[in-house]
């Protein structure tokens, strides 16, 4: 194989350098399927990576990207022929193992999910390690009880990307959807995506007390940080909070009061290390019950690799919103 593009992240004494060069399938991680790459997307990850502002990656240099769909060009895996359509995201792509921000991607073969009924490849991507984070939330939301009848879900972090797919995700089941953000700009985003109530990070009192008044049956956090502990502590008995980001602080200030008084059930979710039925799961949902119905819309810009270089700065300044997709080859 003629040597290929690829977005690829030096690190020399300290500094990070990013970069877009020519590599080989010998300068990648050894693994069973090659996939011939047509879409990526970015993450917030991505852009920590790229830039360094996060330990993220494990050694270098290494192809970023945590997400990619295409084609299997070559396999030695009998479970996977040339030409499926794939998708692979977390599984420690960027972290561990070299990335989807290039024109050939070597994984191995339990990397791999089949492109689910409902879903292209394009669609996959523009959904991504966000879709698939916050279809996880509410899956394990719902597993733990959460209905809409018991009130409405507090979406956190709510213009970003698993925030956006969250709103869209959960109005489309029924659920009451209340936006919290701290962008003044993004009325019109939010509740077209159907949140039914916007509420302003600059403009709410997150309270002292170790219980507040119980305003929400549950919610999906972006953020975390003193956000995270102030919706512990206004989440309705028995409610559901899945902690999905970090973006606010990694501290989380509270009491065991909303949790053994009110019953309110913390949900840690993780992206990358998930168990093969569960992320299989997710996936059918995502092509089914839970495919956004404005995917379109969340999605605010496309590049190709030539554009990477120039799209991490404003995912580490928040200024962000929707999708960010990347294209790599021709479907």
């Amino acid at each position: 194989m003629e040597p290929f593009r690829a977005f690829r992240v030096h690190e020399s004494d300290g500094a990070v350098d990013a970069r877009l060069e020519r590599i080989s399938l010998d300068d990648l991680n050894p693994g069973e399927v090659v996939i011939r790459a047509v879409w990526s997307d970015v993450n917030y990850k991505d852009a920590l990576a790229a830039t360094g502002k996060g330990k993220i990656m494990r050694r270098f240099p290494m192809v970023g990207g945590i997400d990619v769909a295409g084609y299997v060009h070559a396999s030695d895996d009998p479970a996977f022929s040339p030409g499926d359509p794939v998708v692979v995201t977390g599984c420690g792509l960027s972290e561990e193992h070299d990335g989807g921000f290039a024109e050939y991607v070597r994984v191995p073969a339990d990397f791999l999910v089949p492109l689910p009924a409902g879903l292209d490849l394009r669609e996959s991507m523009a959904l991504g390690t966000a879709g698939f984070t916050a279809a996880l939330a509410i899956d394990r939301m719902e597993h733990n009880g959460q209905t809409p009848a018991a009130g409405p879900v507090l979406v956190n972090g709510a213009t970003g990307g698993v925030g956006s797919f969250a709103i869209d995700m959960l109005a489309g089941l029924g659920y009451q959807v209340v936006a919290f953000t701290g962008k003044r700009t993004a009325d019109d985003y939010l509740r077209g995506l159907g949140a039914t109530e916007i509420r302003y990070r600059s403009e709410e009192k997150l309270g002292t007390r170790p219980l507040e008044r119980a305003l929400w049956a549950g919610a999906v956090d972006n953020v975390g940080g003193d956000e995270l502990g102030w919706l512990t502590r206004t989440t309705m008995p028995f409610g559901n909070i899945a902690s999905v980001g970090l973006a606010g602080g990694i501290k989380l200030e509270t009491t065991v009061m909303p949790f053994i008084l009110r019953g309110v059930n913390l949900l840690g979710i993780n992206s990358v290390l998930v168990p093969r039925a569960l992320r299989m799961r997710a996936w059918e949902r995502l092509g089914g019950d839970l495919k956004p119905r404005h995917l379109d819309r969340i999605v605010t810009r496309t590049v190709d690799l030539d554009g990477l270089p120039g799209v991490f700065d404003a995912f580490i300044a928040g200024e962000v919103t929707g999708r960010t997709l990347v294209r790599i080859g021709a479907d």
